[in-house]
């Protein structure tokens, strides 16, 4: 028996769902459907005040028994807005930055800005994902990073698109930062230390040329040294991660005097070093070391680390970075500026504090 039948409607019915597929309902098809101008539609989609709420709603309803979508991009040509705001993230191993990023995407969408996310990848610069984002046009540039070059700052703002640093600044650039204030953090945790007695101290430091490690370190040194406290030991992690922690505490341990307290240039870094000390050294935390690290990523509170740490004002930082990113848009006088929000220690069981030793 003959299947010539069958393969007919199974060819034609193919051809048909490639024609549904092929052909994107646009704003004409709305506007001939409705008998309305295609700016009619575009209004509805914009919230242009000029038409009117029931003419919007009729608009919209349309759009949606057709299957229709505004082309922001095709928008953008027109408006010279793309609505996009470009995020571009080295090192997303740092659980404090995908929880950031969760919440700066929430705020930025509600904010009426759509959000695209650029990763560098492993062992790369962020400055290998930025001409990739500025093909979107993007109106902002969001950048999540350790290190960013201020050539490539200048070639962002050469396109014409802003730039924002969260959590990080460039010097000798006029260019927007939004930070925690990671030197005021650092002698934060120098002062509880030595209120608490401890004299023997040390850093674990992070990546060493970024300014969140930097600052982190100054504070802690500097405030060490006004109270004229002998100076903290400093062992190189090369990193901001668990293992980087986990090996430079071992290493720290061999070094004399053998340090009381440390404190660790991020969360991270410092639950490696409590598993070191715990796991491989058999040191009871914080009878024989006091560690306190800097983030208050999710981990710092669960039972076996119980992180004593400075928390980074994340939510006021991203606040914050919404705020500026209006201003950068809307408000052509507006001079970028570098702000510093403070942080504040979370205390818990990893070092022992506020008693005698």
């Amino acid at each position: 028996m003959s299947n010539t039948g069958n393969d007919l409607d199974k060819h034609t019915a193919a051809s048909a769902r490639r024609a549904r597929i092929g052909r994107r309902v646009t704003a004409r098809d709305i506007a001939r459907s409705l008998g309305v101008s295609i700016s009619t539609v575009s209004r509805a989609f914009t919230n242009d005040a000029v038409i009117k709420p029931a003419t919007r709603d009729r608009v919209l309803a349309e759009a949606r028994r057709l299957g229709y979508t505004p082309d922001s991009l095709a928008r953008g040509l027109i408006t010279r807005r793309s609505s996009i705001a470009g995020i571009a993230v080295a090192d997303i191993t740092n659980p404090f930055y995908p929880e950031v990023l969760a919440t700066l995407t929430r705020r930025l969408h509600e904010s009426g800005l759509q959000s695209m996310v650029f990763f560098a990848g492993p062992g790369r610069q962020v400055d290998e994902a930025l001409p990739t984002l500025l093909q979107y046009n993007p109106d902002v540039a969001v950048i999540l990073a350790a290190t960013l070059s201020s050539e490539t700052i200048r070639t962002c703002e050469q396109a014409g698109t802003p730039v924002v640093l969260f959590n990080r600044y460039v010097n000798n650039t006029d260019t927007l930062a939004i930070s925690c204030d990671n030197l005021g953090g650092g002698r934060l945790v120098a002062d509880t230390f030595l209120d608490a007695g401890y004299q023997r101290l040390a850093y674990i430091s992070g990546l060493p040329d970024t300014s969140t490690n930097r600052d982190r370190l100054k504070g802690f040194s500097e405030r060490i040294r006004e109270r004229e406290g002998d100076p903290p030991l400093v062992e190189d992690a090369g990193s901001f991660s668990y293992e980087s922690g986990f090996n430079a505490l071992k290493r720290l341990m061999d070094r004399r005097p053998t340090p009381e307290a440390v404190f660790c240039a991020n969360d991270i870094v410092a639950i490696g070093a409590l598993d070191a000390a715990k796991v491989e050294l058999g040191m009871k935390i914080p009878r024989d070391l006091s560690v306190i690290g800097f983030d208050d990523i999710s981990m710092a509170a669960w039972p076996p680390y119980s992180l004593t740490t400075v928390r980074q004002p994340a939510n006021a930082m991203v606040n914050l970075t919404l705020e500026k990113i209006e201003c950068l848009l809307t408000d052509s006088d507006y001079q970028p500026e570098q702000l510093f929000v403070p942080g504040r220690l979370i205390q818990r069981t990893s070092a022992r504090l506020g008693e005698s030793l």
